[in-house]
């Protein structure tokens, strides 16, 4: 049973950069399909990117336009997620979810089973 531990939040100023990593503790992302979640105050959570761990297919969520970058990093169990360009809207506490997911549904918060404590963004001045 692998458990997702994220780290790397804080406050960015608008326009900034941040980079978030999803580490898998007790075991490793092999097999699993590893996203990444946002949830902002009042609103509902919402899909930001996901790769595949063992063939590294990559998908974004549509608010993404080129701005985050998803990447693994399989001798430290690691995902990444590379934020450019914040803006206050991506404000948000970020989630790092694992599991055994088919492409078609990576967009799913309910299909994934491991989920880490998330790591709270704020983009602000």
């Amino acid at each position: 049973q692998v458990q997702p531990v994220e780290s790397g939040g804080g406050l960015v100023q608008p326009g900034g950069s941040r980079r978030l990593s999803c580490t898998a503790s007790g075991t490793t992302f092999r097999f699993y399909t590893v996203a990444w979640f946002r949830q902002a105050p009042g609103k509902e959570r919402e899909f930001v990117a996901a790769v595949s761990w063992d063939e590294g297919t990559v998908l974004y969520g549509d608010f993404v336009k080129d701005r985050f970058r998803i990447s693994r990093e399989k001798p430290k169990n690691t995902v990444w997620l590379q934020m450019i360009g914040l803006e206050p809207e991506d404000t948000a506490v970020y989630f790092c979810a694992a599991g055994s997911v088919g492409s078609n549904a990576w967009r799913d918060d309910h299909r994934y089973d491991y989920w880490g404590q998330g790591t709270q963004v704020t983009v602000s001045s």
